[in-house]
């Protein structure tokens, strides 16, 4: 007869490989589709896709919504460091919630942590992410993001709901 214990601590493994491997897939993801717009899309370049969605090709040397982008550099590696250190709480919550942990939140996790992964790649290597998806509403166009930044807003809103309605509800009844 096979020892629970150890059925547990593999399933935990592959449970926390999983989830790994879906973070380096979004971050993968994100990449490619960045690479694509790169060499097929000229900076500044539009290709439009229907009435509200367009493909582009942006630079963002800031956080979310060109924060910072007009500094004088610097904001590169605090942006570096900081998704440095949010990638490794985030594994580490993922190797923490390998057992026992509701597979919504270790999806969200993997989704905040590829985006963060995908997007830290580009401030490395280039210094400034690319963003190349542009929403329109009317005459309102909604800053430009790419697959990381979805990936992050996806798993930070399942992050919230999850906080607000599932996690904690046993001890909760």
């Amino acid at each position: 007869m096979e020892n629970p214990l150890s059925v547990m601590i593999d399933t935990g493994k592959r449970r926390f490989a999983a989830w790994i491997a879906f973070a380096l897939a979004i971050m993968l993801a994100d990449q490619a589709a960045k690479w694509a717009i790169v060499e097929w899309i000229p900076v500044f370049g539009k290709v439009p896709i229907n009435s509200f969605l367009n493909l582009t090709h942006q630079h963002n040397a800031g956080a979310a919504f060109s924060f910072l982008a007009d500094s004088a550099g610097w904001q590169r590696w605090f942006f570096v460091v900081l998704a440095a250190g949010v990638s490794s709480v985030l594994a580490v919550w993922i190797w923490r919630i390998r057992n026992e942990g509701p597979a919504l939140l270790g999806a969200a996790l993997a989704l905040v942590l590829g985006g963060a992964l995908g997007n830290v790649i580009d401030r490395i290597r280039l210094g400034y992410v690319t963003d190349f998806i542009q929403v329109w509403f009317g005459n309102w166009a909604f800053p430009s993001f790419n697959v990381a930044d979805a990936a992050i807003t996806v798993g930070a809103a399942i992050l919230i709901f999850d906080s607000l309605f599932l996690s904690g509800r046993e001890h909760r009844a």
